[in-house]
């Protein structure tokens, strides 16, 4: 593996919108080449693994350290230190990673040092997972580097909130339509609080957004040109080295129309713009550093888990050992800063006119209580109980499309000549063999006795040779109108379309693409609403009927109802808009800090607060 500071990693997860759903672009850089596809895999040590390829996952020039051997073994590797290294009858290569995670656990080795060795730890085995190995003998405490909670406030009581005047706010949104969907919900209900709300995002976007009542600014960034990268790739690593320059570059653009974004005139007309807070989600990598750049407040909100807990782990990354939960945010951390480190200081130094944030630097980070909200519903997965008062979560937030909505007189007449349909569909994912899917979940359909609307997407699926009257094929319309129809639904597990699902009271099956799809498949089955997640590269005709025979069952329906009963009486919006006030209320109560008296700053270095998550 070469260290190559142009490779790019993807880290991402679908959030889908009532339209179309593409992969989110929860994307990243990271300084790795080769061709797999990989999500990070934590794990303790198994003599029955396949076989790694360890590999540094940074440049030689931070792996420098001389009290430990580098992952990879060179030719003047002493004899004796592999020895020191390898316990006897096991493989000496594969067992490196492991004595350094031993190291790297020592309660006695500074935290600084670790997270210089954090990269030479993890490697690529053969079946394309990015390993950590946990030594068996290590203590739950000593899996804590910078990703602890700090809780040093009680809940901050809403009704304390001092008034202020209406506020310009500007949303630093990276995705596709169904990232950007959320936060126009958010945005029109922020209005009616009489902010001056911008949404910034994708040119894509624009009409959506203006169309909705907000005002709009362009970032860069082609969302279709990262969802066809994600849904490549799937896990970390990029395929193909020809696509790290076009990612990377994706990115850059991305970064540096941030600024301009907060601060220009609207470009329609030239109504100048002082923006006084900021909302932002995780993909648009520099918001923290705007932020600190304007000093103005900055409010984190993400349909996905990016806090660190002992709960469950990240969503993009595969833990076999619960106590491996909370290290895998620091380890996907990890590889999200090494790729785009370069990317962020340039923008910081160009741009911001800041001093640049070195790789162990812990000057430059956020404040602990840096407000974080997340977009689902605490019925669904509730707030883990080690996230501090500074972190909300709001529910989903719908924004309602159906009661606009005409339907076609063909879809009308279809639905109502026969039983509830089951909806297929996987929004704007590519499908790599969309003939071949189509004509499973036809022949499944057949075979269970269902009716079925195929979502056409841009997976280009539902090309019949010849028409079929159970069978019907739909391009884009409203999910909070078009799940009401349906009977169950089979989707990709995207954030927006698993929500409208549930809320409809739909048995649900999901068939995960990449990213946290599979989270939200593994969600959706622990409440009983829905089979195990279907892998796409295992989704085959035997398993779709099983799906639907699972979804059919009457207790699963039972499950579902209760579901939507609890989800019907949340209001994700106004609690997104009340957590908002809330942290903005608590900041501007607070007295400025004297220069000496500036707040702490966590000692060690955290990739997380980089990237705005505490």
């Amino acid at each position: 593996m070469t260290s190559n500071p142009d490779n790019v990693v993807k880290i991402g997860g679908c959030h889908d919108h009532d339209h179309e759903c593409s992969p989110s672009s929860s994307l990243s850089v990271t300084p790795v080449e080769v061709e797999v596809d990989s999500e990070v895999e934590i794990t303790a040590h198994d003599d029955d693994q396949p076989p790694q390829k360890h590999v540094p996952l940074s440049s030689s020039s931070e792996s420098s350290d001389k009290n430990i051997p580098h992952g990879s073994l060179t030719s003047d590797t002493s004899k004796s230190t592999i020895d020191q290294l390898v316990k006897p009858g096991r493989n000496r290569h594969d067992k490196i990673p492991g004595l350094l995670g031993a190291k790297f656990f020592d309660s006695k080795i500074p935290i600084k040092k670790k997270l210089k060795w954090l990269n030479r730890l993890a490697s690529v085995r053969a079946d394309g997972a990015v390993q950590f190995e946990i030594p068996d003998e290590i203590k739950p405490q000593s899996l804590d580097f910078g990703t602890e909670v700090v809780t040093t406030e009680a809940d901050f009581d809403t009704t304390d909130i001092p008034k202020f005047p209406p506020l310009q706010i500007v949303m630093l949104i990276v995705g596709t339509r169904g990232d950007v969907q959320p936060f126009v919900a958010i945005g029109k209900r922020l209005q009616e609080y009489g902010h001056r709300v911008r949404l910034a995002t994708h040119s894509n976007f624009k009409e959506f957004v203006r169309s909705s009542g907000l005002e709009f600014y362009p970032l860069g960034g082609d969302p279709k040109v990262l969802a066809g990268y994600m849904v490549k790739n799937k896990g970390f690593l990029p395929s193909e080295p020809s696509e790290i320059q076009i990612q990377r570059s994706q990115i850059k653009d991305i970064v540096f129309s941030l600024l301009p974004a907060c601060t220009s005139p609207d470009p329609d007309t030239n109504i100048s713009f002082n923006v006084d807070a900021i909302i932002a989600n995780p993909p648009a990598y520099g918001h923290t550093h705007v932020a600190e750049a304007l000093k103005v407040p900055l409010h984190i909100f993400f349909t996905m888990p990016w806090t660190p807990t002992s709960e469950f782990p990240h969503p993009l990354s595969r833990v076999r050992q619960p106590v491996a939960n909370r290290l895998s945010y620091q380890i996907v951390d990890a590889l999200i800063w090494m790729g785009m480190r370069d990317i962020i200081n340039e923008f910081r130094k160009k741009r911001l006119k800041l001093r640049p944030v070195t790789y162990l630097s812990g000057s430059n980070s956020s404040p602990q209580d840096l407000p974080y909200g997340y977009i689902w519903s605490p019925h669904l997965v509730p707030k883990p109980k080690d996230w501090g008062p500074h972190i909300d979560v709001v529910g989903f937030c719908f924004l309602d499309l159906a009661s606009s909505y005409v339907p076609p007189d063909s879809l009308v007449e279809w639905l109502e000549n026969g039983k509830k349909p089951i909806y297929i569909g996987f929004g704007s994912l590519p499908v790599q063999d969309p003939d071949g899917m189509t004509e499973i979940i036809v022949k499944a359909l057949e075979i269970t006795g269902q009716r079925g609307i195929i979502n056409k997407g841009w997976g280009g699926l539902g090309n019949l040779a010849k028409s079929k009257d159970f069978v019907y094929l739909l391009d884009n319309c409203p999910h909070d109108w078009l799940f009401l129809q349906c009977a169950a639904v089979v989707h990709h597990g995207g954030a927006g379309t698993t929500a409208a699902g549930l809320k409809a009271a739909c048995p649900t099956t999901v068939v995960p693409f990449f990213g946290d799809q599979p989270f939200w498949g593994r969600q959706v089955h622990a409440r009983g609403v829905g089979p195990p997640p279907i892998p796409v590269e295992e989704f085959s005709l035997k398993k779709l009927v099983s799906a639907i025979e699972f979804m059919l069952k009457p207790a699963v329906k039972v499950s579902a109802t209760e579901l939507a009963k609890a989800m019907a009486d949340e209001d994700g919006v106004t609690g997104a808009v009340d957590a908002f006030h809330k942290h903005f209320g608590r900041r501007k109560a607070k007295p400025e800090p004297e220069p000496a008296e500036l707040p702490r700053m966590c000692s060690h270095f955290s990739m997380r607060r980089c990237l705005g998550c505490t």
